[in-house]
């Protein structure tokens, strides 16, 4: 591996490619191809006034980059490096739903289970017998969506917020619809404390941010706030972004939105999505996450992707989407002051995450971006 380093009044740093005589003229076109969307890309966050953005791009085989934009704090803040941390919100989903599969994959807990065989004292309204771990990862519980999202932004602890799942009346039976939980969702973290007798901060921490040497990468508002190397969340107001504190509400739900990560991290990930690290996640475990559990009608009408969407489901903690005739594994973040997105595409080998410290819209579109580009580049180039 070679590694370049350079800065720039856009505070851009750490690029990397792979070193491969092979892949040469692939490699000069990736590296020009990464570099012309990150060009667009700085273009319209300055357009935007967005204080601070990380990009993470890797092609198997092609090469793997990071890049830092923008400033911690839109006033007076530290340049945002690749080593920077960002709140991945719901974006965290993809780290429980692998390390689910995972497990699995390993037999260490059963998919198909009832959740009550390993939480007997959680009680889901009359139909809990039909309730498994797959519906909880796939957000088929059969609850209305969001449910009780409301008590999450409240103080009220996360063991008191889950107990009340119970009073909740099912809009349909497990497995038949899909409605997006953060708290149900969270449930899977319980369920792995007690199947392995450890808890899922440990699983997380040991079993996957240091053997994919996510050096950055944490779970909870301290490990978040533990330096100043990390990005400030911004909200809009008068026109303008202004710098605002943490909340550390939904951090509670620590396997729904609790993930810290920086653009190094996100590489290491991505890498991992694309099988590069087989002795942790496996193919095996990579293919439970991305079965289709779910399908998610309303993701059809995506604003940015409708007309492009042919299909629509989730898995274990992913969505997976026909986009133009291209299968794809996606997922969103949105909390106060950040947006994540995180993308792959399996057929190219491909992955991209990008995440901003602000609450804004123009993420929906550079994702869009890419995805296109990548497209129409990779498909022209097999035609």
């Amino acid at each position: 591996m070679r590694f370049l380093f350079f800065s720039t009044f856009l505070s851009f740093s750490c690029f990397s490619v792979a070193d491969s005589l092979d892949n040469a003229n692939e490699q000069v076109d990736f590296e020009r191809f990464v570099k012309g969307y990150k060009n667009t890309m700085v273009s319209k966050l300055r357009k935007k006034g967005i204080p601070g953005a990380a990009l993470s791009v890797v092609k198997v085989d092609a090469g793997e980059f990071a890049y830092g934009y923008g400033k911690t704090k839109r006033i007076s803040g530290k340049p945002i490096t690749t080593s920077t941390r960002f709140r991945l919100a719901s974006v965290s989903k993809t780290f429980a739903g692998s390390l689910a599969a995972k497990l699995a994959s390993e037999g260490q807990l059963k998919l198909d289970d009832t959740v009550t065989k390993y939480l007997p004292d959680f009680h889901f309204h009359s139909r809990d017998k039909k309730l498994r771990v797959s519906h909880l990862l796939s957000h088929s519980s059969g609850l209305v969506p969001n449910a009780y999202d409301n008590l999450i932004e409240s103080r009220m602890p996360y063991d008191k917020i889950k107990n009340k799942l119970a009073e909740v009346e099912p809009i349909c039976s497990p497995g038949r619809c899909y409605g997006y939980q953060n708290v149900m969702f969270s449930l899977i973290g319980d369920v792995i404390e007690k199947s392995t007798q450890m808890d899922y901060s440990t699983w997380v921490n040991e079993f996957l941010f240091k053997p994919l040497n996510m050096k950055n990468a944490s779970l909870g508002i301290q490990a978040m706030m533990q330096d100043d190397n990390y990005a400030h969340p911004h909200v809009r107001a008068r026109k303008r972004w202004y710098t605002t504190k943490i909340k550390p509400n939904y951090y509670k739900v620590g396997p729904a939105a609790g993930v810290n990560a920086s653009a190094d991290d996100m590489v290491q990930w991505l890498k991992a999505q694309l099988g590069q690290y087989p002795s942790v996640l496996s193919k095996e475990s990579l293919a439970l996450q991305s079965t289709p559990q779910i399908k998610t009608k309303k993701e059809l009408r995506r604003r940015v992707w409708r007309k492009n969407l042919n299909q629509a489901h989730y898995g274990l903690g992913w969505r997976i989407y026909d986009y133009k005739g291209e299968k794809i594994y996606y997922h969103s973040g949105w909390v106060q002051g950040y947006r994540a997105d995180v993308l792959v595409i399996p057929r190219l080998e491909l992955g991209f995450s990008l995440m901003i410290n602000a609450e804004a819209g123009i993420l929906n579109e550079l994702t869009t971006d890419f995805l296109d580009l990548t497209l129409k580049q990779y498909n022209k180039k097999r035609a």
